[in-house]
């Protein structure tokens, strides 16, 4: 069995074509972003129910850079390019692309989805909620999976392999490489 490169990173250009072919058969673009570092089973929930607010859904990750402006200079702990390869390996993510702002309010404006979809931990604060709603979109808060956090799972591992850990002298692996 070979392995195959995972489908590449759209542009806007790319999903602009996308939404223009669903509105032609009368379906719905969705839209999410986040910086996705370490995909765990909140992630998988939460886009699943995202793919079920439309017809396709688009993933709009942070840059490397637009995620150490948000989380810090320790993260993210995978660069973009695998973020968007893992993503995209996900029945629910039909699109995955990346923004460098720290909001992607500049994307919503070009693409302007039918729905964005966040997380209810953002109910106070939805980024993109004027610029949706003013050309009609509509805004729809998920619920998140309690336990579930990427801060939760990198605690994890540091108490499991402590701060020094490493994959050890063969990678990780525990049998040699045929």
């Amino acid at each position: 069995m070979t392995v195959t490169e995972p489908p590449p990173i759209s542009t806007v250009g790319q999903i602009l074509r996308a939404r223009k072919r669903l509105h032609r058969c009368g379906q719905r673009l969705v839209f999410t972003n986040g910086c996705f570092d370490i995909l765990h089973s909140g992630h998988v929930s939460y886009l699943t129910f995202a793919r079920a607010q439309g017809d396709a859904l688009v993933v709009a990750i942070n840059s490397d850079a637009s995620v150490r402006a948000n989380k810090g200079q320790r993260r993210p702990i995978n660069p973009a390019e695998e973020r968007a390869g893992v993503l995209l390996g996900l029945r629910a993510v039909d699109h995955v692309m990346v923004f460098e702002e720290e909001e992607p309010i500049a994307v919503l404006e070009q693409i302007r989805p039918d729905v964005l979809v966040k997380g209810a931990d953002w109910a106070h604060y939805v980024s993109g909620r004027k610029v949706v709603e003013s050309y009609g979109g509509e805004v729809v808060l998920a619920d998140l999976v309690p336990g579930r956090s990427t801060s939760g799972t990198i605690e994890r591992v540091l108490r499991a392999y402590g701060p020094t850990a490493t994959a050890g002298a063969n990678g990780g692996r525990t049998e040699p490489r045929s």
